[in-house]
């Protein structure tokens, strides 16, 4: 398992931007697939976008597709996502997690290490 710290969230009104981080310390960085995940209250976590190791690919939920973008620095050890066009339903404790296997993941389970988590709060 590696040590994830989520950074960035905060409160914005609908159609703001935020842009959260991920760090991780560990030189492996670069051999995860990382994800990010979001849990409403009352709802389960659910997939929001997921990175291959070198940065190419990419896959989103349909929801966040074109507001939405997931990049890393592999020298930095971080992980982005850049949310814009933001509205009330993203509102959640968005977690970054890190997959060892090279293939994307879409699944909780697909995931052995998580972050803390950081609230994103969207106001109308």
């Amino acid at each position: 398992q590696v040590q994830l710290v989520e950074s960035g969230g905060g409160q914005v009104q609908a159609g703001g931007s935020l842009r959260l981080s991920c760090t991780n310390s560990d030189e492996s960085f670069s051999t995860h697939v990382m994800g990010w995940f979001r849990q409403a209250p009352g709802k389960e976590r659910e997939f929001v976008a997921t990175i291959s190791r070198n940065g190419v690919t990419t896959y989103y939920r349909d929801s966040v597709k074109g507001r939405f973008t997931i990049f890393r620095d592999n020298a930095k050890n971080t992980v982005y996502l850049q949310m814009n066009s933001l509205n009330p339903d993203d509102t959640a404790v968005y977690y970054c997690a890190a997959r060892t296997l090279a293939t994307l993941g879409q699944y909780a389970n697909q995931y052995s290490s998580w972050g803390q988590g950081t609230q994103v709060t969207v106001s109308s």
